[in-house]
C-alpha cells in the first residue's frame, strides 16, 4: 500500500511538472484564411500572471504546424530541459506553412504571388500571439529555429529582421535553391513557388551581398549551424559557415553523424532550447 501511495506521488509529482500543448488558430487578413498553430506553454503557466521568453520553432516542407509535436516530441524535451534547468521556462510557438500536398497547398515563410507569409508572420501572427500568450515582446526574449525548409526561414527571418531576435539555431537548414536542392518542377505550382522563394530570398547570397552596416545587425544575433554529415543539404550549411566567419559574424557550426530525419531533429532540438535560453536576456 505504501509503495502503491508512493508511486502515485511520484506520478502526480511528475505531471505538475510538465507543460501542455495547445491548439489555436488566428485570423489572418494578409493571408485571408484562419491559421492554425500549436503552441508549448510551461507547466503552472495558467496559475501566472508573468511573462515568458517566446520560442519560435517552424517545421518543414511536407509538414505541418502538429510535425513538432507529433514526430519530434517537442513537450517531452522542453518538459525535461525545464526541470533539469537546462532551458528557462518559456512559450514555443509552432507556426502552420504548409502540408504534404506541396504540389496543391502553399508551403513556405516567404511572400510570394498569393502567399505573403513573412508579412502574416511579422505583422500579424508575432504580436497577436505574444500578447495573447503573455511573451514578454522584445529581441532579448524571442528566439526562432527550425528545421530543412524552417531552418532556412529562421536563418532568413534573423537575417531580414535582426532586431526582432536574439538567437537562431537551424538545423539541416535549406538556406538556397540554386542548384535545386529540393527541385522547383517543370510546372509553375505551389511547389514551384516555394522553390522559387528559397532561391530568392538565398540566406548564402545575404550573406555575400550584405554591407558593414547590414553584418553589424547580424552581429546582435547568437547563430547556431547543425547538419548531419550524410544531409543532402550539409553543403548549404557548410557554405554559408565560410561566409559569416569571412564576414567576421560569429557562428557556431555543429556536424554530426545524421541524416535528413527526425531522430536527428528530435536530438538536435535538445540542444536548441538550452541555446536559445543562454541567450535570451
Amino acid at each position: 500500500m505504501r509503495i502503491l501511495s508512493f508511486m502515485l506521488l511520484l506520478l502526480l509529482g511528475l505531471t505538475a511538472q510538465a507543460g501542455r500543448i495547445k491548439t489555436d488558430t488566428i485570423e489572418s487578413k494578409v493571408l485571408g484564411e484562419k491559421v492554425v498553430y500549436n503552441i508549448y506553454l510551461p507547466s503552472g503557466f495558467e496559475r501566472s500572471t508573468k511573462q515568458y521568453p517566446v520560442v519560435y520553432l517552424l517545421h518543414g516542407l511536407t509538414d505541418d504546424y502538429r510535425a513538432w509535436r507529433d514526430k519530434g516530441r517537442m513537450q517531452d524535451v522542453a518538459d525535461e530541459l525545464i526541470e533539469s534547468g537546462e532551458a528557462c521556462e518559456m512559450i514555443i510557438v509552432m507556426p502552420n506553412a504548409g502540408g504534404p500536398d506541396t504540389h496543391n497547398t502553399w508551403n513556405g515563410y516567404f511572400n510570394m504571388p498569393g502567399w505573403n507569409y513573412e508579412d502574416f508572420f511579422f505583422l500579424e501572427f508575432v504580436p497577436q500571439v505574444e500578447k495573447k500568450y503573455r511573451g514578454v515582446g522584445d529581441k532579448g526574449h524571442r528566439a526562432v529555429m527550425g528545421l530543412s525548409m524552417g531552418g532556412g526561414g529562421s536563418t532568413v527571418y534573423c537575417q531580414r529582421h535582426p532586431d526582432m531576435f536574439s538567437s537562431c539555431y537551424a538545423m539541416s537548414a535549406w538556406l538556397d535553391n540554386e542548384d535545386d536542392n529540393v527541385g522547383a518542377g517543370k510546372e509553375k505550382d505551389k511547389r514551384y513557388y516555394v522553390c522559387e522563394a528559397v532561391r530568392k530570398h538565398s540566406a548564402l547570397r545575404f550573406v555575400e551581398q550584405a554591407d558593414e552596416e547590414t553584418k553589424k545587425k547580424l552581429r546582435t544575433v547568437k547563430w547556431f549551424f547543425d547538419c548531419g554529415d550524410d544531409d543532402f543539404l550539409f553543403d548549404l550549411s557548410v557554405r554559408l559557415h565560410q561566409l559569416m566567419r569571412d564576414a567576421y559574424i560569429k557562428d557556431e557550426l555543429r556536424v554530426r553523424n545524421g541524416v535528413h530525419n527526425w531522430e536527428y531533429w528530435h536530438q538536435a532540438l535538445r540542444k536548441a532550447l538550452p541555446f536559445a535560453s543562454r541567450n535570451f536576456e
